[in-house]
């Protein structure tokens, strides 16, 4: 173990922790604005109709037009299931296609439709009011840190997991 980690907490710091969270109090706070993040990202896509992590499958298609099924499954990294499920809702909504590979006749393709066009409006403006509410306070020098250390945390994540994406 490192001296950082053995050192006594600073009381300050950890206030209101659970105490098996005192030995990890950034990992705590990490899971707690995940959770945040995740459910206001929520709030925000429920107004477009969609459900949390279809905006992901929706970014991808539009930056990678039509998709294997099974690549988009690997490209969201999600459970076959779950982005099975997704996909028709989204379907069901007009917000994609599915249809058999001419290639691969086994394989299904997905691709966003032309009427996806203002949703992808919608979820870029989403994002842009999250990245507003999430950063509210912080100067542009703070959020070039944030995003500095940010990094540095999913690199070290990365090493550890061994299957991280470049965005």
């Amino acid at each position: 173990m490192t001296a950082e980690r053995t050192a006594p907490a600073d009381p300050a710091c950890t206030a209101g922790l659970p105490g098996a969270a005192h030995g990890g109090p950034v990992s705590h706070a990490v899971s707690r604005i995940a959770r945040l993040h995740r459910m206001t990202a929520g709030r925000l896509l429920r107004g477009l109709g969609l459900y949390p992590g279809q905006e992901f499958v929706m970014m991808h298609l539009w930056d990678h037009g039509a998709v294997r099924q099974s690549e988009l499954i690997k490209a969201v990294d999600l459970d076959p299931s779950t982005v099975t499920k997704m996909l028709q809702r989204l379907e069901q909504a007009g917000h994609v296609r599915r249809r058999p590979d001419p290639d691969d006749r086994r394989a299904v393709l997905v691709e966003a439709t032309d009427e996806s066009c203002g949703l992808h409006d919608a979820v870029r403006d989403a994002w842009s009011d999250l990245e507003d509410h999430t950063l509210a306070g912080l100067g542009t020098g703070e959020r070039d840190e944030l995003i500095r250390l940010l990094a540095k945390v999913e690199a070290n994540l990365c090493k550890d997991g061994g299957d991280c994406r470049t965005p």
